[in-house]
């Protein structure tokens, strides 16, 4: 259907076998890019449906206000999957972890023709034979689990994934922590009980020896949704070392690479070039079958809408062209198509396959 649109639209525009894919848009892609993206299961990791949270709380609030346009723009994307966690701090992660998934199971009820939540691997086939969107539910820290219990009740509501810490918990230590203490005993329970329910472990946040820690404890693999490579961003904690990255593979583990702007480039112009060097270092290290997607921002980009003071877009893109770009940028480093489409979405396909079987009953605490 999206190849047929694009096609239909470009058709007197075409160039070199390159077609205009979106009006009102020089932006031109191969046949063999769109074809890649039409093809393929695409899940964004950390994908955003919108960064601006009053609308999106007003979504959850009254499902009504989502519009058959947003639903499109959604659509013309390519992603065909969205993790779209938000890390809750403050006194009350219980309350607003609760508030928010209950809303994400109210929004997609209420859009059923259009939106499904993705609870197994069967459901990635679904969304994309459907025609729908699917919602992976996650949170970007796992302070709302107060006791291991707690991992069950919100894996029966629909969470599939959870970041051990968005900043130091009990759990472990956040990037932003200098203390770096680790994963805590209580962690590794958290860990076990996420392993034996089949709930994905995410440490993209986690500093760097809670990273290992959860690496050497989790008997399932372990996702890195949103990061990128600190061997091409010196300094930054919130980027994976090597050392973490070769630890991730070895357990079947997949990174999933951002287009946030500080993660991409330390200084100076960072553009998708950049982003493709980070999928060149963790294919060239570990192997292709370890990377994906975790963009980190919705379809809009963050400047133009609240006007930072430093910069978090890339230079020259339009993120709702993203995957297209993506796409574009991987055809010309010559990445093979098979291995495009593990990048596209088949490597955390395959991860959270062997996540998600339960191998274990789950035990009480």
């Amino acid at each position: 259907m999206l190849k047929g649109a694009a096609l239909a639209v470009a058709a007197p525009l075409i160039q070199r076998g390159h077609f205009c894919l979106f009006a009102q848009s020089e932006a031109a892609y191969s046949t063999l890019t769109l074809d890649l993206v039409q093809r393929s299961t695409v899940i964004d990791m950390l994908g955003l449906l919108t960064l601006d949270y009053p609308k999106l709380c007003s979504w959850e609030a009254e499902p009504r206000g989502f519009a058959p346009q947003d639903f499109q723009k959604l659509r013309a994307s390519g992603i065909t999957i969205f993790h779209p966690a938000v890390g809750f701090t403050g006194r009350d992660v219980y309350a607003s972890s609760m508030r928010d998934i209950t809303g994400w199971n109210k929004f997609i009820a209420s859009h059923a023709s259009e939106f499904l939540r993705v609870d197994c691997t069967a459901d990635f086939e679904l969304a994309k034979s459907s025609g729908r969107i699917g919602i992976m539910i996650g949170q970007q820290n796992s302070r709302h689990f107060r006791t291991v219990d707690d991992v069950d009740s919100f894996y029966r509501l629909g969470q599939r994934v959870s970041q051990l810490t968005y900043d130091d918990n009990e759990i472990g230590g956040g990037s932003t922590d200098p203390r770096d203490p680790g994963l805590s005993e209580y962690g590794a329970r958290v860990i076990a009980r996420m392993n034996a329910l089949g709930m994905a472990v995410d440490v993209s946040h986690c500093s760097d020896r809670t990273t290992l820690d959860a690496l050497n404890v989790s008997v399932k693999p372990v996702l890195v949704t949103h990061s990128n490579c600190r061997a091409l961003v010196p300094g930054s904690a919130r980027c994976k070392t090597d050392d973490a990255l070769r630890l991730l593979a070895s357990k079947g583990g997949v990174i999933g690479i951002t287009m946030v702007r500080n993660f991409v480039q330390a200084s100076g112009s960072a553009t998708i070039e950049n982003v493709l060097d980070h999928i060149d270092h963790v294919a060239g290290l570990v192997g292709v079958e370890h990377v994906g997607i975790g963009s980190d921002v919705d379809l809009d980009g963050r400047d133009a809408r609240i006007r930072p003071r430093k910069r978090f877009d890339l230079d020259g893109i339009d993120y709702s062209k993203k995957i297209f770009d993506l796409t574009e940028g991987l055809v010309r480093r010559k990445y093979s198509s098979a291995d495009i489409a593990l990048i596209l979405g088949g490597n955390f396909q395959r991860a959270l396959a062997a996540i998600w079987s339960p191998e274990i009953p789950p035990v009480s605490s």
